[in-house]
């Protein structure tokens, strides 16, 4: 079980993260102990050891803002939800914590892509339907989730602007589905990505303070900024820096990977996959400073894996993480200064 694993000391050896030409390939002694989160790599509670994560889909569509608690998430999926109305975004936050989330969403629609990647979380799929093509991947073993009938908030807006998810709501919603809010499949490792004992700055000349996005994802116009204070990614889109409607909080990241994936377009409507098992190029960011990177997932339920110019799998600081999973026809279009 992942809980038992966490909850013992775990040494291991990890790569720094690399330059493009000079390497950093001196081996980093890591311990990681009780408790740790699979998700950051930040200390949790004992209690949350073993549980597994959700992944809630969230609406990115301007009308949808602001947003209600994706501040708290651990992990930031941002990827193009349909080819169509200029390829607008939708987000797949997800929780390690989250039986303690107040108003979260607002919450839409999933695709199959969203299907494929929070299977190797083990995450529990938190949405409101989808087309039908994701009722071949629903049904697949690993596939767990919970879809619709949850709180409806007037905020003045069309119905599909309304419905938001509440922690103490998702654990009914678990007892009543009979899903199991711990592991359910043994992973691959006591954590999703390999994290630095310390924070760690990359060994690089490649200046990383502004990844710009507008041009990928055009209807959202997704900008990631380094703020200096903070040593984060400030997120923005449609103009203007992302604040959590509740509190206020910046929508904020320590690490950036960018994956360059393809895709097929299921019809006219602008329904999509992305070819996420596979493996391509991108980039890992941090701390005002970028590296290329491969990545490679080689199942549904198996871990996206990021790899250096040499070829060793990168090691990121701790803390939470934006993943934007590029379309292939737009990467060059990716402006990173």
């Amino acid at each position: 079980m992942l809980g038992e694993g966490i909850k013992k000391s775990l040494k291991r050896s990890v790569i720094c993260g690399i330059a493009t030409s000079a390497v950093c390939i001196s081996m980093l002694s890591t311990t990681a102990y009780a408790a740790t989160s699979e998700l950051t790599g930040l200390e949790i509670s004992d209690e949350l050891a073993a549980q597994r994560p959700v992944a809630i889909m969230v609406d990115n569509e301007k009308k949808a803002l602001s947003h209600y608690g994706t501040g708290e998430a651990d992990i930031v999926y941002e990827m193009m939800n349909s080819t169509a109305n200029g390829r607008v975004t939708r987000l797949m936050c997800l929780y390690k914590d989250w039986a303690n989330l107040k108003q979260t969403g607002s919450i839409r629609s999933t695709r199959t892509t969203n299907v494929v990647l929070s299977g190797e979380y083990n995450a529990v799929l938190i949405h409101d339907g989808g087309p039908f093509y994701i009722d071949s991947y629903l049904a697949q073993p690993y596939a767990a989730h919970i879809s619709g009938g949850f709180t409806r908030v007037k905020n003045g807006k069309p119905t599909e602007f309304t419905e938001y998810v509440f922690g103490k709501e998702l654990q009914s919603r678990f007892t009543k589905s009979k899903l199991s809010t711990t592991y359910t499949m043994a992973p691959e490792r006591a954590t999703h990505f390999l994290f630095t004992a310390a924070d760690t700055d990359l060994i690089t000349d490649v200046i990383a303070n502004n990844i710009n996005m507008e041009n990928v994802f055009t209807h959202n116009k997704s900008k990631l900024a380094f703020n200096a204070a903070t040593r984060t990614y400030d997120y923005y889109e449609y103009g203007s820096i992302h604040k959590d409607a509740e509190d206020g909080e910046v929508l904020t990241f320590k690490n950036i990977i960018l994956q360059n994936v393809p895709f097929t377009q299921l019809d006219k409507n602008g329904y999509l996959t992305y070819n996420v098992v596979g493996s391509g190029s991108g980039y890992y960011i941090t701390n005002g400073k970028a590296i290329p990177i491969t990545w490679s997932k080689a199942s549904d339920t198996g871990i996206t894996h990021y790899y250096n110019a040499e070829g060793q799998e990168i090691s990121v600081n701790k803390g939470k993480t934006y993943v934007g999973i590029l379309p292939s026809d737009t990467w060059d279009k990716l402006s990173i200064s």
